[in-house]
Order: C-alpha cells, then structure tokens, then sequence
C-alpha cells in the first residue's frame, strides 16, 4: 500500500472513529462532563465537554490500527509511543480538570503531569536537539511543551478557535514533514488533522454543542508542541530551527499578549480574565466565526512563511522575523486600546 495511501487511511480512520463515538458520548456521558455558564463563560447553558475524549479517541484507534494493519522498519513508529504516552497523561490531566470544574486541578498538579508527559517525550528521542547540554536541551524541552499545552488551553475561547488553529498548525507541519524519515510525525498529523475535522461540526452546532474541553484543548497544544520538535528542519539551512516559532506563530502571540496584558493591569498572569485577543475583537463587533476565520488566516499565512524558511537564506529569515515582529507588536498595542470586555461564546 503506497504512503500516501496509508497517510489518507489514517485520516479518514481517526475522522470516522471521532465522528461516531461524539453522539455515543453524548448519551452515556453528557449529564457527567458539563461546562456550565458564568463568570466568562456567555453560553446560555450547559454544554457538553466531550471533544477532548473524541479526539482522543479517534487519534489512538486510527494509530492502533495503523500500527497492527501496516508493516514499517523496526523503530519507524517507536517515538509515536511517547506521543500517546505523553499525549494520554495530558488528555487525562484535562479530563480531570474537567470533571472538578469550577475547581479543578491546582497549578501544581498540572505543571507535574505537563512535566511527566514531557520525559515521556524525552524518553523515546523528541526533545530540541539544537543545544548539546542535556542543561538546556531538556529545560527548554519542557518550556517548550508547557508553553504551547497552555497556549492553546487559552485559545479555547470561542467556538472552532483553538481546533482550526491545531489544524492549521498540524497541516503545515505534515506539509513540512512530509519528504522527511520521521514518517510518524506524518501519520500522527494525518490523525490529528481527521480527528478535529470530525468534531468541528458538533463544535459549530447549534442544537447539541459539544465544547473542546480542557482535555481536548491541552491535548491538541501537546500534540503539537511534540510534533514540532519531532520535525526536522535543519536539512537545508541551520537557521530552518526557526521554522516551530511560525508553525505556532498565533498561539505564541496570544499567550504573550494574554500573560503581559495581566500583567501590566496587576493581575495574575496564572488566573482567567478577558484578556485575550479574540474576545478583546469580539468587544468591537466582529462576530465569533469572522474572529475565527481571520486566526485561521493568518495561521495559514505564518505556516506559509514556515514552508519557505528550511529553504531560505538568513538574510529573508531575519527580515521575516522582524516583519512578523512589527506586525505583532503594532496589533498588540491595538488590542490593549481596545480593553478586555468579554463576551466569550
């Protein structure tokens, strides 16, 4: 069976299984994983918090079946253990949060599990390689994957957000990858990429929503944040270590703008507030849809620019580091005029 062939299976696998098992899901266990509306919360009512479990789901049955129905070389798929290892304990940890809703897991517990899910990457070989100290290979490792984990836990603010911005990255890291020898990543992105097109419909429904979760949201920043450092980059160009920072380029800035924004208003960079680009637009009128297609727009656009530098000089990766730079800052400050009223879902 041709690779393009298998990487197609894959999708349409993690796309069906995710498809089905939602409305099974929304039967048996609806009653138990509520997001109930209040504080930033805008939804009339309870909604469902089952997207993260049909992710789940779909992603790990599709890769089983790859696994148990295909033939690879010996140790072609052995990092995939780590990602679904590490990807399991962090579905768990949002699951958990999840169902303690409105207390949910202290930082603590979620900082130790995002640690543990990270050596579990570390352990099978996916860790940033451009440094040669374990001192600061596996530090940064472990910023790396926190970081982006809650990136898009923060993106979870409006309906389709956080899981288009995960497709975008995840089809302009399979594009990336695709003529390399770390076929897992391909296969993996394959699932990933079928799985949120299969929820995306419940998601954007209007008589049984289903909500991302934080189970759902956490587990698509870790899919991706491992993805990125299981990808090389490097094969034409030393400078191609560069090409993550514009595969996440939207969730990065959101985060960064989100902690400064606390920040500078004295507030708790680690506690909910409405300061966060989407909603500070919401505030101006654009509707929630407008919203999410504009961040999926210039997701395209940053992953474009990350096809382009592996095979670019420095000279245009610098320029286009600065130019991204100023744009960010210039939308940045436009937002702080703006305020944080928030008018979340």
């Amino acid at each position: 069976m041709g690779r393009f062939v298998l990487y197609l299976f894959t999708a349409c696998a993690a796309f069906a299984c995710c498809y089905a098992v939602i409305p099974l899901l929304q039967r048996t266990l609806a009653s138990y994983l509520l997001d109930h509306p209040g504080g930033l919360k805008k939804h009339a009512q309870a909604v469902p918090v089952l997207g993260g479990c049909g992710i789940f789901l779909g992603l790990c049955a599709a890769l089983i079946a790859l696994r148990f129905c295909t033939q690879f070389p010996t140790g072609t798929l052995h990092s995939l253990r780590g990602i679904l290892f590490g990807g399991g304990l962090i579905f768990a940890m949002g699951l958990w949060d999840d169902c303690t809703k409105p207390k949910g897991l202290p930082i603590w517990g979620k900082l130790l599990l995002q640690a543990l899910a990270t050596l579990c990457l570390i352990h099978y070989g996916i860790a940033i390689r451009i440094f040669a100290s374990p001192w600061v290979m596996y530090p940064l490792t472990f910023l790396w994957v926190v970081g982006l984990t809650n990136a898009f836990n923060l993106l979870d603010i409006l309906d389709g957000l956080c899981t288009t911005q995960a497709l975008v990255c995840t089809l302009g890291l399979g594009l990336i990858a695709l003529p390399s020898e770390f076929i897992y990543v391909n296969f993996a992105a394959a699932a990933l990429i079928g799985a949120c097109l299969a929820f995306l419909p419940f998601n954007f429904a209007s008589p049984r929503k289903v909500f991302l979760g934080d189970s759902g949201s956490n587990l698509l920043g870790f899919l991706i944040a491992a993805l990125c450092l299981a990808t090389e980059y490097s094969e034409n160009s030393s400078w191609g270590c560069l090409t993550p920072l514009f595969i996440v380029a939207v969730p990065l800035f959101d985060i960064a703008f989100v902690i400064l924004a606390r920040l500078v208003q004295g507030k708790n960079p680690l506690k909910g507030s409405a300061d966060h680009a989407a909603l500070r637009l919401q505030q101006t009128g654009y509707s929630s849809r407008r919203i999410v297609g504009g961040f999926a727009g210039v997701g395209l656009a940053c992953n474009a620019i990350a096809f382009m530098v592996p095979r670019s000089s420095k000279e245009l990766i610098l320029t286009a580091i600065l130019l991204l730079m100023l744009l960010a800052g210039g939308f940045g400050y436009y937002l702080w005029r703006l305020g944080g009223t928030s008018h979340a879902r």
